[in-house]
């Protein structure tokens, strides 16, 4: 397994060691040990699998309290990922890092708590996993527009699907900057 540093401190890329053949693959997707040794060492509570078609985009969501460190991935199709710094003092605050996770390429995120989080399908249907440090708290869920000209994220799919709960999601500048 490889990891990279991104260019925004709690961001890790972690690039696992597929063994393939003309029967297909295996993957190791998490070991404690060998996670804790790249810095991922936290407790990971509650695993979520959702499944999205083509240009679904889903985000940008955070938690005000209970924050989640999120471990990403992708075991079918592909996605655009996001991590938003919202860590205010932050060297790196207000800034983004977005990379492609697929089926193919078995990549994941590591976004330690701290981060607004969304992807958006460039599959015709993509299958995503996010392993989780805290429980999912819907009273203290947050979004932040996902088409927010302060943030400017390149999302890369022209006609994005939206929830009507996503299209609500206030800017960066209101949630952080006023």
């Amino acid at each position: 397994m490889e990891s990279e540093k991104v260019g925004i401190e709690g961001l890790l890329l972690v690039k696992p060691k597929i063994f393939g053949d003309a029967r297909g693959f295996f993957v190791e997707t998490w070991n404690k040990e060998r996670y804790a040794e790249i810095g991922i060492d936290f407790p990971f509570v509650q695993d979520n699998h959702s499944t999205s078609a083509y240009g679904v985009l889903r985000g940008l969501h955070y938690q005000k309290e209970h924050a989640q460190g999120k471990l990403v991935s992708v075991s079918y199709g592909s996605v655009f990922d996001v991590a938003l710094d919202i860590r205010r003092g932050s060297k790196t605050f207000g800034q983004w890092f977005g990379v492609e996770l697929s089926a193919e390429n078995q990549w994941q995120l590591w976004l330690e708590p701290g981060f607004a989080h969304g992807f958006v399908v460039t599959s015709e249907i993509a299958h995503f996993h996010y392993k989780c440090t805290e429980y999912y708290a819907p009273q203290y869920e947050e979004g932040i527009r996902y088409d927010d000209p302060d943030i400017a994220i390149e999302w890369g799919v022209k006609d994005v699907i939206v929830s009507e709960k996503d299209k609500k999601n206030n800017s960066f500048k209101d949630l952080f900057l006023s």
